[in-house]
C-alpha cells in the first residue's frame, strides 16, 4: 500500500477493522457449530436434561433429533447433503 493510498483510506481503518473482528466471530461460531464434539457435548447435556426431568420427553426427542441431523450433516459434509 503506498503512501497516498495509505491515507486516503486511513479513515476506512476503523470500518476494516469491525470487518475483520467479525469475519474471526463468524469463523469461530462456525467451528463450534460443526464441530462434532461440541454437538456430542449438546447430546450428553441434552440427556442429563431429561434425566433430571427439566424437559419432557417431547422434547427431548424434537431437539435430539435435530442435533442428530446436524452431526450427521458434518458427517456426510456439504457436497453429499447438496446432492439429495
Amino acid at each position: 500500500m503506498g503512501l497516498i493510498t495509505g491515507l486516503l483510506t486511513l479513515p476506512l481503518a476503523p470500518v476494516r477493522g469491525v470487518i475483520w473482528v467479525a469475519e474471526k466471530l463468524d469463523d469461530a461460531a462456525q467451528r463450534e457449530l460443526h464441530d462434532p464434539a461440541v454437538l456430542r457435548a449438546q447430546l450428553a447435556m441434552l440427556n442429563q436434561e431429561l434425566e433430571a426431568g427439566d424437559i419432557s420427553q417431547e422434547e427431548f426427542e424434537r431437539e435430539e433429533e435435530r442435533l442428530l441431523d446436524r452431526l450427521e450433516a458434518v458427517r456426510v459434509g456439504p457436497a453429499q447433503i447438496d446432492r439429495r
